[in-house]
C-alpha cells in the first residue's frame, strides 16, 4: 500500500525508504536507515545523537530532522480538518477541501468573483471532479497551508525578460489594492482546471478574468497584473495565498488570441484604448527542482496611462462558456468595475453617477503619479571592492594563500582575455569550462600559457571513464597542477568528445558532473578548504546552473560559493534559473555584479599576499635566471627552493600578531616552514637556533662538493634524527644556506622514483647553457623508504650516465632525512656520510636553547604552548615530561569526547611512527558538522577543544593539498597520556572502544591513511633496519598487550580488528602467529586456513601455515614422554609433514611472484625436515646401531623395506617419508644457490653476539645455518652396513655423498664458505678430505653433474687456500672436465656456468695461441648467467639486487690466478664496519697489498658501455656504478671481478692517466 495513505505510526521500513526517497536525502543514508530498519514509530523517535551514530553529516541530519517534523504536522492538519469537514455540509466540504493537490483545484462558486451565474452543466462538471480530487487527497499533504514557504518577489512590472522564472511552491505577496497608482496592484488565480479545457472555454474563462481585472485597473486609473497559476485564498484553500503552482500551456496562442475579446465586450469607443492598455500576455517559466514537468505563471500587465484613459470610463460585458450550446456568450448588461481592497467589484447602479464624476479627480492623480515616476533618482553606488574583499577574505587586507579555488566559468570573449590576470595568482585547485572552444581562443588558451594543467571530460574526472577508472588522485597531479574540466566537449578535440546542445548534455552528461562534484567535496577537498568561483563571462545556460545546484547541495550552503558577473543581464538569467535551490536575496548576498571585470582583476590582485614578481635560481656563472610559475609546475614532484624564496611576500600586510603566530607555531611542534627562515633573516622573528649536527651536516655536503678521491654523479648524505630532535629542521637549514650556490628542492615521495629523476634532471639543466657545467641540484627526502630511495638513487645515476659527462662534483646530492629511534647507531655504521641528531644537547646548545626560551618568554609566550621547544630544552628528559603532562592534564574531563580522542590519537601516535588524525576525523568525532553552515567562516578548530587538548594537540597541513590533520606534539607525551588518562583501564580496552567508533572508520576524507594507521597499530613491527631500537615478532601495541594484560586480550583486540577491517587476511595472518607463539596450535591452523582461504597464492601467509605446524611439530616433541602411545607418534610425523606441505607451496606461490624474493619456504622444509629425522631416530624401530649409525632408518627411507612393526601402522605415512630425503636435498640445494648470488657476511650487529637462535641464525649467517643443516641431513643418512651390501650401488654412492655432506661440502655455498674460515689450514685439510671421497680419476669415472660442480668448486677453493697441495689438478683437466657444461643440452645450474667463466678466462700459460672456440663457452657461460640472474630476481627493488663478487683476477696463471674476496678483506684493516666502508666508498684499492695481488686488465668504452677482450672476442662487462664508466670513447683499465651475474669491473680508470680516475662502489 501507499506510504501516503497511511498514517506514519502504520509505516514499515519500505515505506519509510520511499518517503525518504522523496526528501531528497543522500540515497546512502537512505541504505543505512533502511539497514537499521527504521519504520514509521522509530522514525517518529529519531534524534540526532543515533543519526550521526550511523555516520550521517550535520547538513543531512538538520534537513531530515526538518522534514520529519513537517510531515508529523502535516498528518496532524489533515486529521483535524477530516475530524471539522465532517461536522460541514456537503457543500461547504466541495467548496473548501483541506488537502486538494496542485493540479485539481476547485472552480470559484461565488457570485462576486464569477464571470456570471454558472449554469446547470458548469456545477454538473465542477461536481463530477469532487470525487477525484478527493481521491488525491492525500497526496496534497505537504502542501498543507501550515507549512511555511520561502517568499519571492513578482516579475517586475511590464518586464520582458524572458530570463526571469517563478519557483514552485514558493509565494508571491499577498493579492493587493490600489497602491499609489504607478505601483500595480495583482491579483491570483491558480486556473489549473481551466487550463486543461478546449480552446473555446479556456479562452473565454481567461479573457473574463483578464477584462474584469483590466476594467477594475483602467477605471481606478491604476496599474495592475493579474497572473494566472497562483493560487489565490477563495478557490484554493488547500494552498498558501499566492503559492506559485504554474499551469500546463499547451499553445501560447490560445492565450494570445483569447485577447480579441476585447474587441467584443469594450464598448467601440474605447476598444483601441484597452488594446494599448492590455498588454499581451507574458509567460513565466515555473521551475521546480523535483520535476521536470514545464508549466508557466501567465501574466497580463493593464497600464492605463493618462493620455489614453483620460475623462474615459470603461464598462464590460464578460464572456461566458455556455455547456448546453457549446459556444460562448456575452453578458446581458455591461458592468463598471473597480478594485476595492484587493478584489475587482462591480460598481453598484447607485454609486455609479459618483463614480463618473470621480474620473477628473483620479485622472489628475494619475497624471501627478506618472510626472513623480520619471524624476531621476541617482542610485548610490554599492561598494561592491568591499564586497568582493569580504567575500574572498573575509574583509581582511589578504587572500588566505591556505583556501584553494574551484572555478566554474563560460565562453570568455576575447576582450575579457587581458582582464582575468588575477586567476593566474590563485591557487586553482580545478576549473568547471563550459566554453567548447576554451582551448583554442578561450581562457584556456590563455591560462595555460602561465601554468601547468591536466585536461579532463566530465567523464574521466567523476572516476567513470568508458576506458577503466583513472589512477589514484596522487598520479592526476590534482594538487599540483590545475585539473581543467571541459565540461561541454572541446571543438578542436580529435576524439569523441563533442559538443552538445542543453538537453543532450542534461541527458548524457550531467550525471558526470554530479559525480564529479560529489568527488571532490566528499573524497578528495575537506569543507572550508576551498571557495567555488562562478565567473559568468556571457550568457548562461542551464548546465552552469546545474553545476551551482550541485556545489549548493554538496556544501550545504553559499558561504564557499562567491559569483562575479559584469553583465546584470548575464547574472539575472543565472539567478533566476538558480533560485530553485537558493532564494534570489541569498544569491545576491554571495554576488558582485556589475563590476567591471577590468576593475574585479586589479581589486584581487591588491588583496594577494605575494607579489607577482618572477622567482630565480642559481646558475653556473654565478648569476640568477628566472623561473616562471609553468615551468616550476611542470616539475611537480619537487617543491622548488629559489634564491630568493619568499621574497616576493607583502611584508607590510602581515600583522605583528601573524607573524608571532608564523614563529609559535613552529615552536610547539609544526615542521618548519620557509616564511621561519625568511623572517628570522629579515629580523622580524628571532633567530633559528643552529644545531651542532647542522653544521656537521654542511661540512660533509662541503666534503662533497668538494669531490677528492671520490667523483660520484649522486652522493648521498645522511641525517637521522630522534622524533622531535629537530632533524627535519636542520636538514632545512642546509638547504636554505645553499640556495644561493646550489639548486635545491624536497621530494615529494607520493611521485615514483622514475618521476622524480625525470623533473631533477630538468631541474638541473634548466636555462643552463653547458649541461656539463651545471650546479649540483641538492635534493632533499623525508621519512623515505629504503627501497625507494635505491631505486631513486639509481634512476639518477643511469640518466646521468646517459650524458656521458665528466663532471668534477657530482650531480645530485640526496639528502636524506629519516627518523630513527637510534640514529647514533646508524651513524656509527655509516659515519663518512652520516648525522646523527638526538634529544642530547652540548653544553652551547643548552645554553641557546635557554636563551632563546627566555626571549619567548618574554614576548609573553606561556610554556605550555611551545611544549614541544620547552620538551626539547629539557632533552626529553622523562621526568619532565611525566610532571608537566600530569600538570596539564591535573583538571581534565575524562568523560569529554574531546579528551576520548586525545587518548584515541596517543595510542596511535604513539605506536605507529608518524600517525596523525585528519581535521575531518577530529570534527566528525566531536560532532562538529553543524559548524559546516555557520554565518562566518572565521572558523578555528582549536575554539572547540578544551584547554589540556588546545596544549597537547599540534595542528599539521599538508604542504601539497592543504589537507590538516592532528597530533600529539611528541610520542613521549602521547606515551605519559595514554599512561596518566588510562586509569586503571587497559590499552585493549581503550583500542577495542576505537574500532567501535564508527564516525572515525566511515569518514571519507583521510579515510585510506586513517586505516592505514589503524592496520600498522596491529600489525606493523618494529625492525631495527628501519631504526627501531628492537626486532619485534608483532607490533609494538600488540606486544605491550601481551605482556601487560595477557595474550588473551590481544587475540580479542586483533579479532576484533579482522572483522571491522573487511577481513583482512593478514589480521587472520597475526592472529595464526600470535596463537602459535602461545602454543594454542588448533586456534592457529584455523586462523591460517581463513588467511590462506583469502589469499590462497600469497608465499607469505603459505609460509605462516607452515609455520603453524613447524611449531606445533616442535612443542609435540619437545614434551614427548615414554609413555607415548603409537597413535601420538604417527600424529607428530603427520603434523611435520603437513608442515613440510605448506612449506612446499609456499616455495612455489614464491616463484610466482614478480615483486618479491620469499626464501622462507625453503629454509623452513629444511628446518623441519632435519628435526623430523631426529625425532624418526628417537622411535624404538630406528635406535642406532652399536657403530652408531641410524642403518635402519636409512634402509626404511631410501630403499623400498619397511620395517613389519609400522607396516601397517604407518600405511599412510610410507610414500611421503620415503620421499623425505629427496626433498631435503632439493631444498638445500636451491638455498646454497640462492646465497651463491648475494652478499652473505655476517651481520655486523650480530657479530658478537651468542647466535643460539636458529631463526636468528639463519636470518643473520645463513652459510653457518646451512652448514649445521647439511651436517645434520647428511647424519641419518650414512650406513656403511647399507653401502657395503650396495656393491657400488645407488646405495653406497649416496652415503658417499652424505659424507661429503657431513665434512662441509656438498654444496657451492657450503664449499665456499671455508674461505671464510679463519683457520685456513684446517679448512685446507677438510678440503682435501672431501676430495678423497671423489673418484681418482674424474675423466674416466663420470660424475653426477652437481657432483662435478662441487669437486672442480673443491679445486679452486683449495688452491686459493692451500696452492700447493697434492690432491689439486691442473687447471687444463678442470677445463675438459667442465666442458660438459657448455656441451650438454640439458638446463645447468648457474654456478655450472659460473665455473666456465672462472675456467675459460685466458691464462696466460695455457692460451698463448687465440682461440674462438674458447669464447663461444665464454659468451654462452655469460649469457646464460644473465638470462638465469633476470628470472631470479623477477621485479624487486634494486637495492635487493646486490650482487655479491666472489672471485677476482689475480696475478698468476692456472687457478693460482683466482683470488677470493675474503684475501682482499684480509688486507684491509679496520673493524666490519670500516672495511664495508672501504668497500663502498672505492677506498680499498687504494691499498698497496691488493694492488699487488691483484691484475689491472685493459678495455675500452663506448657510448658509456665498458667491453673487455676475451680470446678473440670482444664481450660487454658491467660496471656496478655507472659513474665508473668515463664518458666517450676511451681506453681503460680495471680489476675483474667474478660473479652469479657475469663479469664486473672495478676501479676503472682511464688507460695512462691515474689521475682521471672514478672510482665505483660495489
Amino acid at each position: 500500500m501507499d506510504y501516503r495513505t497511511l498514517p506514519v505510526n502504520k509505516w514499515d521500513e519500505n515505506h519509510v525508504q520511499c518517503w525518504l526517497e522523496s526528501t531528497g536525502i543522500k540515497k546512502e543514508y537512505v541504505e543505512k536507515l533502511y539497514a537499521e530498519e527504521v519504520t514509521g514509530p522509530a522514525l517518529v523517535e529519531l534524534d540526532e545523537s543515533f543519526l550521526k551514530g550511523i555516520g550521517m553529516k550535520g547538513g543531512q541530519i538538520h534537513m531530515l530532522i526538518r522534514k520529519r517534523n513537517e510531515l508529523l504536522q502535516l498528518q496532524e492538519n489533515a486529521q483535524e480538518a477530516k475530524h471539522s469537514s465532517s461536522k460541514t455540509s456537503d457543500r461547504t466540504d466541495v467548496q473548501t477541501d483541506p488537502v486538494r493537490p496542485s493540479n485539481a483545484p476547485t472552480q470559484k462558486t461565488s457570485s462576486t468573483d464569477s464571470c456570471g451565474p454558472v449554469d446547470k452543466t458548469s456545477r454538473d462538471n465542477t461536481a463530477s471532479t469532487s470525487g477525484k480530487r478527493q481521491r488525491r487527497s492525500n497526496n496534497s499533504q505537504l502542501k498543507s497551508t501550515d507549512e511555511v514557504l520561502e517568499l519571492c518577489n513578482c516579475r517586475p512590472f511590464r518586464s520582458q525578460d524572458t530570463d526571469f522564472k517563478y519557483v514552485k511552491d514558493r509565494v508571491l505577496c499577498p493579492e493587493s489594492g490600489v497602491n499609489g497608482l504607478i505601483i500595480p496592484c495583482h491579483e491570483y488565480k491558480s486556473f489549473a482546471i481551466a487550463a486543461e479545457l478546449n480552446r473555446n472555454q479556456l479562452q473565454s474563462k481567461f479573457a473574463c478574468e483578464v477584462i474584469r481585472f483590466a476594467s477594475a485597473c483602467m477605471n481606478i486609473r491604476t496599474n495592475g497584473t493579474i497572473h494566472f497559476g497562483i493560487a489565490d485564498r477563495v478557490e484554493d484553500s488547500g494552498w498558501k495565498h499566492g503559492q506559485i503552482i504554474g499551469i500546463k500551456v499547451k499553445e501560447r496562442d490560445y492565450y494570445i488570441d483569447a485577447l480579441d475579446y476585447i474587441e467584443k465586450c469594450f464598448c467601440e469607443n474605447v476598444q483601441e484604448i484597452a488594446r494599448k492598455c492590455i498588454h499581451p500576455p507574458v509567460f513565466v517559466e515555473v521551475i521546480s527542482k523535483d520535476s521536470q514537468e514545464q508549466r508557466f505563471v501567465v501574466e497580463v500587465d493593464i497600464e492605463p496611462t493618462f493620455s489614453l484613459v483620460k475623462n474615459r470610463f470603461f464598462e464590460v460585458y464578460l464572456p461566458k462558456y455556455n455547456e448546453g450550446s457549446q459556444k460562448v456568450t456575452l453578458t446581458k448588461d455591461r458592468a463598471l468595475y473597480q478594485r476595492l481592497g484587493a478584489k475587482s467589484e462591480p460598481v453598484k447602479h447607485n454609486d455609479l453617477v459618483t463614480f463618473i464624476q470621480g474620473l477628473q479627480d483620479r485622472d489628475a492623480q494619475r497624471e501627478k503619479a506618472e510626472l513623480s515616476s520619471t524624476e531621476v533618482y541617482m542610485e548610490i553606488a554599492q561598494n561592491l571592492g568591499r564586497k568582493l574583499s569580504v567575500l574572498l577574505n573575509d574583509g581582511k587586507s589578504y587572500m588566505d594563500d591556505s583556501l584553494r579555488y574551484i572555478l566554474v566559468t563560460n565562453r570568455c570573449e576575447k576582450d575579457n582575455l587581458n582582464c582575468i590576470n588575477f586567476l593566474m595568482h590563485l591557487n586553482i585547485f580545478c576549473v568547471f569550462d563550459f566554453d567548447e572552444n576554451s582551448n583554442v581562443s578561450g581562457l584556456y588558451s590563455k591560462y595555460k600559457e602561465h601554468h601547468a594543467t591536466r585536461s579532463f571530460f566530465l567523464q574521466d574526472f567523476s572516476n567513470e571513464s568508458k576506458t577503466g577508472n583513472p589512477p589514484p588522485q596522487k598520479h592526476l597531479c590534482l594538487f599540483d597542477q590545475t585539473s581543467w574540466i571541459f565540461c561541454n566537449g572541446r571543438s578542436d578535440f580529435h576524439g569523441d568528445e563533442k559538443p552538445c546542445d542543453e538537453n543532450t548534455w542534461i541527458r548524457t552528461k550531467k550525471k558526470y558532473l554530479k559525480k564529479a562534484i560529489t568527488r571532490i567535496c566528499d573524497e578528495i577537498l575537506p569543507k572550508r578548504s576551498f571557495i567555488v568561483l562562478f565567473l559568468l563571462l556571457s550568457p548562461v545556460q542551464k548546465p552552469l546552473v546545474d553545476t551551482f545546484q550541485e556545489f549548493y547541495t554538496e556544501m550545504n550552503g553559499t558561504e564557499y560559493i562567491v559569483c562575479i558577473a559584469e553583465s546584470r543581464e548575464n547574472y539575472n538569467k543565472w539567478a533566476h534559473l538558480a533560485q530553485a535551490s537558493c532564494s534570489i536575496e541569498t544569491l545576491e548576498q554571495c554576488s558582485v555584479v556589475g563590476m567591471k571585470l577590468s576593475h574585479v582583476d586589479a581589486t584581487i590582485q591588491s588583496m594577494l599576499p605575494c607579489t607577482a614578481q618572477p622567482r630565480h635560481l642559481p646558475v653556473s656563472t654565478r648569476g640568477l635566471c628566472t623561473l616562471p610559475s609553468l615551468e616550476e609546475e611542470k616539475l611537480f614532484s619537487l617543491e622548488i627552493l629559489c634564491a630568493d624564496q619568499c621574497d616576493d611576500i607583502k611584508l607590510d600586510l602581515l600583522t605583528e600578531k601573524e607573524i608571532q603566530e608564523i614563529e609559535q607555531n613552529f615552536y610547539r611542534g609544526r615542521k618548519i616552514i620557509w616564511e621561519n627562515f625568511w623572517l628570522a633573516d629579515k629580523r622580524h622573528c628571532g633567530e633559528i637556533i643552529e644545531r651542532e649536527a647542522c653544521k656537521d651536516a654542511s661540512k660533509l655536503l662541503d666534503d662533497i662538493l668538494r669531490g677528492g678521491r671520490l667523483n660520484y654523479s649522486v652522493a648521498k648524505l645522511k641525517i637521522f634524527h630522534h622524533p622531535g630532535s629537530g632533524g627535519s629542521t636542520i636538514a632545512r637549514q642546509v638547504l636554505w644556506k645553499r640556495r644561493k650556490d646550489l639548486r635545491c628542492a624536497v621530494i615529494k615521495v607520493s611521485y615514483s622514483p622514475a618521476t622524480v629523476c625525470e623533473h631533477a634532471l630538468a631541474f638541473r639543466d634548466y636555462e643552463e647553457k653547458e649541461i656539463s657545467h651545471c650546479l649540483p641540484v641538492l635534493l632533499l627526502i623525508e621519512d623515505y623508504d629504503e627501497d625507494y630511495l635505491e631505486e631513486l638513487k639509481n634512476e639518477l645515476m643511469d640518466a646521468a650516465a646517459i650524458r656521458k659527462i665528466n663532471a668534477p662534483r657530482p650531480y645530485f646530492i640526496l639528502m636524506c632525512c629519516r627518523r630513527s629511534n637510534d640514529p647514533e647507531r646508524l651513524c656509527k655504521a655509516s659515519p663518512l656520510d652520516t648525522v646523527a641528531v638526538t634529544h642530547k644537547l652540548t653544553d652551547s646548545e643548552k645554553s641557546l636553547f635557554r636563551t632563546k626560551l627566555e626571549k619567548l618568554k618574554q614576548k609573553d609566550v606561556k610554556p605550555e604552548f611551545i611544549l614541544t621547544f620547552v620538551l626539547m630544552c629539557e632533552e626529553f628528559n622523562e621526568t619532565y615530561v611525566r610532571d608537566f603532562v600530569g600538570h596539564i592534564l591535573q583538571d581534565i574531563d575524562r568523560s569529554s569526547r574531546d579528551t576520548c580522542l586525545m587518548r584515541y590519537v596517543a595510542l596511535l601516535n604513539f605506536y605507529v611512527p608518524n600517525s596523525y588524525v585528519s581535521l575531518s576525523h577530529c570534527e566528525a568525532f566531536l560532532g562538529l558538522g553543524v559548524y559546516t553552515e555557520r554565518k562566518s567562516r572565521a572558523y578555528d578548530f582549536k575554539s572547540h577543544l578544551s584547554e589540556q587538548a588546545r596544549m597537547i594537540f599540534i595542528e599539521l597541513r599538508e604542504s601539497t593539498t592543504y589537507i590538516s590533520s592532528v597530533q600529539i606534539i611528541h610520542c613521549l607525551v602521547a606515551k605519559e597520556i595514554l599512561h596518566q588518562l588510562s586509569g586503571n583501564e587497559p590499552q585493549s580496552q581503550l583500542a577495542m572502544t576505537l574500532l567501535q567508533e564508527k564516525t572515525l572508520f566511515e569518514n571519507r576524507f583521510g579515510q585510506e591513511e586513517f586505516i592505514k594507521f589503524i592496520r600498522d597499530l596491529f600489525i606493523r613491527r618494529d625492525k631495527r633496519s628501519r631504526g627501531d631500537n628492537t626486532d619485534t615478532l608483532f607490533s609494538p601495541f600488540i606486544e605491550h598487550v601481551c605482556k601487560a594484560e595477557d595474550c588473551e586480550k590481544a587475540i580479542a583486540v586483533l579479532k576484533a580488528a579482522y572483522e571491522l577491517l573487511g577481513k583482512d587476511p593478514f589480521f587472520a595472518q597475526q592472529l595464526a602467529r600470535l596463537h602459535y607463539n602461545n602454543e594454542k596450535f588448533k586456534d592457529a591452523e584455523h586462523w591460517a586456513g581463513v588467511a590462506k582461504f583469502h589469499l590462497p597464492n600469497d608465499s607469505f601467509i603459505l609460509d605462516t601455515e607452515g609455520q603453524v605446524y613447524r611449531k606445533w611439530f616442535s612443542f609435540t616433541v619437545d614434551k614427548m614422554t615414554e609413555e607415548d602411545t603409537p597413535e601420538s607418534i604417527i600424529q607428530k610425523i603427520e603434523i611435520a609433514l603437513k608442515a613440510m606441505k605448506c612449506f612446499r607451496a609456499a616455495q612455489q606461490a614464491a616463484k610466482a611472484e614478480r615483486d618479491s624474493m620469499n626464501n622462507a619456504g625453503y629454509f623452513g622444509e629444511v628446518e623441519v625436515g632435519c628435526r623430523l629425522l631426529r625425532f624418526l631416530s628417537t622411535v624404538h624401530v630406528f635406535r642406532r646401531n652399536p657403530e652408531g649409525e641410524y642403518s635402519e632408518l636409512v634402509k626404511y627411507l631410501i630403499t623400498d623395506y619397511i620395517p613389519e612393526d609400522i607396516k601397517k601402522a604407518w600405511g599412510r605415512l610410507h610414500s611421503r617419508l620415503k620421499g623425505l630425503r629427496q626433498n631435503l636435498y632439493n631444498a638445500l640445494e636451491w638455498i646454497s644457490e640462492d646465497l651463491s648470488y648475494f652478499q652473505t657476511d655476517k651481520n655486523h650487529e650480530k657479530e658478537e653476539e651468542d647466535e643460539k637462535d636458529e631463526k636468528e641464525e639463519q636470518i643473520y649467517n645463513p652459510r653457518k645455518w646451512l652448514k649445521r643443516q647439511s651436517e645434520v641431513y647428511a647424519k641419518f643418512f650414512i650406513s656403511r652396513s647399507l653401502s657395503e651390501d650396495s656393491n657400488g650401488g645407488p646405495e653406497s654412492q649416496l652415503t658417499r655423498r652424505m659424507n661429503i655432506y657431513k665434512s662441509g661440502g656438498g654444496s657451492v655455498t657450503n664449499i665456499l664458505s671455508f674461505l671464510t674460515d679463519k683457520k685456513e689450514h684446517r679448512s685446507a685439510e677438510k678440503l682435501e678430505k672431501i676430495l678423497s671421497f671423489y673418484t681418482e680419476n674424474p675423466l674416466r669415472d663420470r660424475l653426477e653433474d652437481n657432483d662435478l660442480i662441487n669437486y672442480i668448486l673443491c679445486h679452486i677453493t683449495l688452491t686459493c687456500l692451500a696452492p700447493g697441495s697434492a690432491k689439486l689438478l691442473p687447471l687444463q683437466t678442470l677445463r675438459e672436465l667442465s666442458v660438459r657444461f657448455f656441451k650438454g643440452k640439458r638446463p645447468f645450474p648457474a654456478s655450472a656456468h659460473f665455473l666456465l667463466t672462472l675456467l675459460y678466462w685466458p691464462d696466460e700459460a695455457l692460451d698463448k695461441e687465440p682461440n674462438p672456440d674458447k669464447d663461444e663457452i665464454l659468451n654462452s657461460a655469460l649469457q646464460t648467467l644473465k638470462r638465469l640472474y633476470d628470472i631470479k630476481m623477477k621485479d624487486v627493488p634494486t637495492r635487493k639486487k646486490r650482487i655479491y663478487t666472489h672471485f677476482f683476477l689475480g696475478k698468476g696463471y692456472g687457478l693460482g690466478k683466482i683470488v677470493h674476496k675474503t684475501k682482499i678483506d684480509k688486507l684491509i684493516t679496520g673493524s666490519l664496519n670500516e672495511k664495508r666502508m672501504k668497500w663502498l666508498h672505492g677506498s680499498v684499492w687504494n691499498t698497496t697489498g691488493i694492488r699487488d695481488i691483484l691484475k689491472r686488465v685493459s678495455g675500452w668504452t663506448k657510448d658509456r658501455s665498458l667491453f673487455i677482450r676475451g680470446h678473440v672476442k670482444a664481450f660487454p662487462i658491467l660496471p656496478l656504478h655507472y659513474d665508473s664508466v668515463p664518458p666517450g670513447n676511451e681506453n681503460v683499465t680495471f680489476y675483474l671481478g667474478f660473479s652469479f651475474n657475469g663479469l664486473c669491473a672495478f676501479n676503472i680508470e682511464v688507460e695512462n692517466s691515474p689521475t682521471v680516475s672514478r672510482i665505483q662502489a660495489i
